[in-house]
């Protein structure tokens, strides 16, 4: 499972790079702040989404701390989608938040 840790996303928005971020926690978690422009599709929803996504694009999975991002990102995986987990969740991001 390909990985990147939080400060490598924060460059990379930083720099203006578009990412395409879903953010796997529960809506109740999201509104209490996201990384600007990630989309919220909770986990438990997320084999009722995956046809809204685009397997030609590179998705950067989110969640709270790491563990249900690393289980979505096994899961869109094992579908043949482009995804890397985001280590250590939003327990780790410093940047700005939405």
């Amino acid at each position: 499972m390909k990985t990147i840790t939080a400060g490598e996303v924060q460059q990379k928005l930083e720099k203006g790079v578009q990412l395409n971020i879903i953010d796997v926690r529960e809506t109740n978690e999201v509104a209490m702040g996201k990384i600007p422009t990630a989309i919220n599709i909770p986990l438990g929803l997320i084999e009722f989404r995956k046809q809204d996504l685009d397997k030609n694009k590179e998705y950067i999975i989110v969640c709270q701390s790491g563990g249900r991002s690393s289980q979505a990102t096994r899961y869109l995986d094992s579908y043949g989608f482009i995804v890397t987990n985001m280590d250590g969740g939003m327990m780790s991001w410093e940047g700005e938040v939405e």
